[in-house]
């Protein structure tokens, strides 16, 4: 029962925080600065690890479809199936969660870090409104890093299992290529891509939200980080089921 309350008492909080950010975006004036300064550090700095993911996904995923295929004599189809998987799933799922967890780690370490050093409490007591200088710029640049990065991903995956087909089983590149691009429709790519801006969303609130809601020192945010990146793991992939029913029905 009282995880039950738990778990409604944070629904709460973060839905507060998110309809204080909403409503402070419209009605006061914009930090285009930070916002910029959050671009660079959510989205410049992920795209290191957003490539690793990208690239060795693509290659397990060609070697595990075109090995099996290959025993039916239908390796040629390997482009079409790994594009699909790409575009609808594996580039804007994946990303959001090894991306999402970066991002939702580094906001709950260095808010919560504010947080415990009584920062966030200056700011209060110097009438500014830390939700307009803090959360903000950071909620809506992971809107906007989110579907670039997966768009980038994407590529590199693509890229990767077209490498990895022509190199070990034969497969043709410009086929490959060909294959997988004529089997992606407006819809798939409507389905994936448009996932993002809502995974950016749901990972920068719950960062914010578990950031400037640290207490108990040095430990204090740890413990906020490390719940932080559980949270929005399971946060992604909740959404992701859900999106993708919604897409897909339209």
């Amino acid at each position: 029962m009282n995880g039950v309350n738990s778990f409604f008492e944070q629904f709460g909080a973060v839905s507060t925080l998110a309809g204080k950010a909403v409503k402070s975006l419209f009605t006061t004036r914009f930090d285009f600065g930070a916002f910029v300064y959050q671009i660079e550090q959510l989205g410049v700095r992920s795209l290191g690890i957003g490539a690793a993911t990208a690239v060795f996904v693509g290659i397990v995923m060609a070697i595990q479809f075109a090995f099996s295929l290959e025993k039916f004599g239908a390796k040629d189809t390997v482009g079409r199936i790994v594009g699909l998987s790409e575009v609808r799933e594996l580039a804007p799922s994946l990303t959001a969660l090894v991306v999402g967890s970066r991002i939702a780690a580094g906001m709950a370490a260095e808010l919560g870090s504010m947080a415990v050093t009584e920062q966030i409490d200056a700011i209060r007591a110097l009438g500014a409104d830390p939700i307009r200088k803090l959360v903000v710029p950071r909620v809506l640049a992971g809107i906007v890093v989110m579907p670039l990065i997966t768009c980038f991903a994407l590529v590199l995956g693509v890229g990767s299992a077209c490498a990895v087909s022509k190199i070990s089983f034969g497969v043709p590149a410009p086929f490959f290529l060909s294959s997988a691009l004529d089997s992606i429709t407006m819809a798939d790519l409507t389905s994936g891509i448009g996932k993002t801006p809502f995974f950016g969303f749901i990972i920068a609130i719950l960062g914010c939200h578990y950031g400037m809601n640290t207490y108990g020192g040095t430990e204090g945010v740890g413990r906020s980080t490390t719940t932080a990146v559980v949270v929005v793991s399971i946060a992604v992939l909740i959404a992701d089921a859900l999106l993708t029913q919604i897409f897909l029905s339209l």
